[in-house]
């Protein structure tokens, strides 16, 4: 059983930063891609960021400029390093990272959530 826990969310003001992380643990063997995506009451899902296993990103447009995603592949965690935080930056934000334990094919995981609230 693989588990993703997400942290480091919380209340900030409108021009401050987070750094959010998010942990697999369990019965892994490789890690692919890993991915954070927010929600807010009443809407999808959406994609914030991402990067590949060769340490490929690519970012919403919303987030540009102002987010930077990493990942350390020793301890198979992921970050988002959030600057320049604005009230609508306010969601809960979800890690995703597609991986294989042993005698698996590549599958999806998700963490719980960790909610981040910018103030103005």
């Amino acid at each position: 059983q693989v588990r993703l826990v997400e942290s480091g969310g919380g209340l900030v003001q409108a021009g401050g930063s987070l750094r959010l992380s998010c942990v697999a643990s369990g019965s892994i063997v490789s890690i692919n891609g890993m991915r954070w995506y927010r929600q807010t009451p009443g809407k999808q899902r959406e994609f914030v960021a991402g990067i590949t296993s060769v340490g490929i990103t690519n970012y919403a447009d919303s987030v540009k400029g102002r987010f930077a995603v990493s990942r350390d592949n020793v301890k198979n965690t992921v970050y988002l390093q959030m600057n320049s935080l604005k009230p609508n930056d306010t969601a809960v934000y979800y890690c995703n990272q597609v991986l294989k334990s042993p005698d698996t094919d590549w599958y999806l995981v998700w963490g719980q959530g960790t909610q981040v609230t910018v103030s103005s």
